[in-house]
């Protein structure tokens, strides 16, 4: 498997990467990953549960805990329970790598679910290398990396961003511009994007990016005025969705006359942008929670009956609820948490889940996944208006694009 840590030109902090690298070369394989010596067996939760990104992690984790709390119910994983060890990584990426090491060398989790944004995921995975210890990461992705030590239960490029570019297309959106968080996945997915449109027949007039936690959009909103496209497509990440989206709607820009296609906004978001700045406007996922499966009718109940009535559940939600059930069935599969041995018995497993069946691919480690675009609703919940009607394998590489050969 290759992966691409050095790969990307992205902005990227030199320093996350150098910190993450340095905290794991003292030893190797320091999970206590055998089903062995306990009753328990720790697993860690790495999210940011303040900073600018809270506004997304903190249900990530709570979904990743109420996966664990059902396991344990049902008699958890090879007769142990799951000891869950929670982490804050403060939407800083030095932060993540620090306690990912400390779960690793010193909680002795057997395996790691974590992170949101590509950076967090970047400053972690040369801990989890060196380690040889495992990542679980449930967020949806610019593609273009697979590591031997991260199981991807979000949706890579083919799963998410084409499919919502094929969308566009469709309804003949031919001109965008491009606004995105200054950080490795929103430029990274530009450099796809632009590639997609230049074969495509489409126009890209704009593209600006901001700090995360950027509040101040009245330029931007004015150069997207200006520019006139058919559509904006959003890879914003964190609270910055609140100001941008608020200040779109006060330049007197409607979802009608200038759609905004986000990629990392789902249902938590829309409650923190508020519905009437975001209603109207499209989203790529792969799944909401207005999703019709019987699997999922199950999970928004008993997140409801947990976290309280008025919750609400997201895909990055969903797909970390995922990873915990699917590390599970990996670990029944091997015999043992060990993890050399997970790694081998996952290639194949396979589970119905709220957003329908996904199974790991073994060769890359990501997951098969349903694409699903939908339309914010005045009520704040999100409806589905096209899907791709079967599981997607996953292409990080986009080997199977032609436009995409000089991406790699």
């Amino acid at each position: 498997m290759r992966n691409s840590l050095w790969r990307t030109g992205a902005a990227f902090t030199l320093a996350a990467v150098t910190l993450a690298a340095c905290a794991g070369q003292s030893s190797t394989n320091d999970t206590a990953a055998s089903s062995g010596g306990s009753d328990t067996i720790k697993v860690g939760i790495l999210h940011s549960l303040s900073g600018t990104m809270a506004i997304s992690e903190v249900t990530v984790r709570d979904a990743e805990l109420l996966a664990i709390e059902e396991i344990n119910a049902a008699g958890g994983v090879l007769g142990k329970k799951l000891e869950p060890v929670v982490e804050d990584g403060a939407s800083d990426w030095p932060t993540f790598a620090e306690k990912a090491t400390k779960l690793i060398a010193q909680d002795k989790v057997a395996t790691v679910f974590g992170g949101w944004t590509s950076a967090s995921r970047k400053a972690m995975l040369p801990v989890f290398e060196k380690r040889k210890a495992l990542l679980w990461y449930p967020v949806q992705y610019e593609g273009l990396e697979s590591s031997p030590y991260i199981f991807y239960t979000g949706a890579t490029t083919n799963q998410q961003i084409v499919p919502g570019l094929d969308y566009l297309k469709e309804k003949g959106k031919k001109k965008l511009f491009l606004v995105g968080s200054d950080y490795v996945f929103p430029r990274t997915a530009n450099k796809i994007i632009k590639a997609y449109a230049a074969a495509n027949g489409m126009e890209v007039l704009g593209e600006e990016y901001t700090p995360l936690g950027h509040t101040e959009y009245s330029t931007l909103v004015n150069k997207i005025v200006e520019a006139k496209p058919d559509a904006v497509f959003n890879t914003l990440n964190g609270d910055s969705n609140v100001a941008f989206f608020k200040q779109l709607k006060s330049a007197g820009i409607s979802a009608d006359q200038m759609p905004v296609m986000s990629v990392s906004v789902a249902e938590e978001e829309v409650r923190g942008i508020g519905v009437d700045n975001v209603a109207g406007h499209l989203v790529a996922w792969n799944y909401y929670q207005t999703t019709d499966t019987p699997a999922n009718e199950k999970f928004v109940a008993a997140f409801k009956a947990k976290y309280g009535a008025d919750k609400v559940t997201s895909d990055p939600m969903e797909a970390g609820y995922n990873a915990v059930y699917l590390w599970a069935e990996a670990v029944k599969k091997a015999g043992t948490s060990e993890v050399e041995a997970v790694k081998k018995a996952a290639g194949g497993v396979s589970l119905d889940r709220p957003e329908g069946e996904v199974t790991i691919d073994g060769d890359n480690q990501h997951v098969y996944k349903t694409a699903r675009i939908g339309v914010v609703q005045p009520d704040g919940q999100i409806k589905e208006v096209w899907n791709s009607g079967e599981p997607i394998k996953p292409d990080p590489y986009l080997k199977t694009y032609s436009w995409a050969g000089g991406l790699v």
